[in-house]
């Protein structure tokens, strides 16, 4: 038996109930052990990498992303026969069967829908609402965060731009110190660019209840990620994952972080040569635009799945710099925990 175990450290140990203390409303809100929720990612928040994370007392999230109601149903029965754990699952504002999708999580008992992509319309907040299923939202600014809190959603999350995948405009750093000291109605989640526990404890000391993190578990050994995709992750630093390039403010491009590569490079000389094709009277405006949103279709799978990481969509914040080996998900959530107790036991030794 380890001699921590056998005489335990009570430094360690007071700072851990601090933690415990500090992400208390969102343990409790969430019904995980540790206030830790899974980024939901698009082909790799699934049955598996969700099971897993609330298996180790964090709090999964399963990506619906573009699924129908048939496809949704079957991943939470599947995700439900890997744990009996608490879970929850993410779905876009812009789905077509968007007020289906929700009927399928309240069927399934579902306690925790998050609706992600923009405002959540009316009849869904109400749908999720009546349904007994506690509703999350993102909130990328204060006036939205106000907005959603009187519309009746039960938690937050603010996600900075550090974040991979589709992204706003503003750091977490600043939308932490914007909304935490005000919003104090639901518990507040930060995500964004977190890697370390001490991070994390930061954001809880200025009034956060947990925290959301995607990055570091897409690489993990429960990820069913190709093998490229999770060596592309370890190898790679903060600085090489960047926010995708508007050439032309006439056709607009949703800001998407991931790892720079060809596909990248590539997409910059499509939106120059469809840029031409326009300007020459070959393209209308629609149609130009068209050509620019198409490039990408698909082009997430087949990074995650199929292992193309030079032509595909390596999405990836800019935490991927911290992803150093492919660690199982257990392992990722006990080092967090362990570097702000440690964090928390090392004042408590110098006081």
């Amino acid at each position: 038996m380890p001699p921590d175990i056998l005489h335990p450290d009570p430094a360690r140990v007071a700072a851990r109930a601090e933690l415990d203390r500090l992400w208390s409303r969102g343990t409790e809100f969430l019904g995980s052990e540790v206030a830790i929720m899974g980024g939901a990612m698009s082909w790799v928040s699934e049955r598996h990498l969700v099971a897993a994370l609330s298996n180790a007392g964090g709090f999964g999230v399963i990506a619906c992303g573009a699924m129908g109601p048939e496809l949704l149903e079957k991943e939470i029965t599947a995700t439900k026969a890997l744990t009996s754990k608490p879970f929850g699952v993410n779905l876009i504002t812009m789905h077509p069967q968007l007020d289906d999708l929700v009927r399928v999580c309240l069927e399934a008992k579902i306690g925790h829908v998050v609706l992600a992509g923009g405002i959540p319309p009316g009849g869904a907040v109400r749908a999720v609402k009546d349904g007994g299923a506690k509703l999350i939202a993102f909130a990328p600014a204060m006036v939205l965060a106000r907005r959603l809190v009187r519309s009746g959603v039960d938690a937050l999350v603010i996600e900075g731009s550090e974040a991979g995948g589709h992204i706003g405009p503003v750091s977490l750093t600043v939308l932490a110190q914007e909304i935490l000291p005000h919003v104090r109605e639901i518990p507040v989640f930060v995500a964004g660019g977190l890697g370390r526990g001490e991070a994390i404890l930061s954001y809880l000391e200025m009034g956060a209840s947990g925290a959301q993190l995607g990055t570091r578990f897409a690489a993990t050994t429960d990820s069913i990620a190709h093998p490229n995709f999770k060596r592309a992750f370890i190898r790679a630093n903060a600085r090489d994952a960047l926010p995708s390039i508007q050439l032309d403010e006439r056709f607009p491009v949703i800001p998407v972080r991931g790892l720079v590569n060809e596909g990248t490079k590539r997409f910059l000389t499509h939106q120059g040569e469809t840029l031409a094709r326009f300007q020459s009277g070959e393209l209308t405006k629609e149609a130009a635009q068209l050509e620019i949103e198409h490039f990408w279709a698909g082009a997430l799978r087949r990074a995650v799945i199929e292992g193309d990481i030079e032509t595909g969509s390596v999405m990836a914040g800019q935490s991927v710099g911290m992803v150093t080996a492919e660690q199982s998900v257990a392992e990722v959530i006990a080092e967090l925990v362990d570097q702000a107790v440690t964090a928390l036991a090392a004042r408590g030794r110098t006081t």
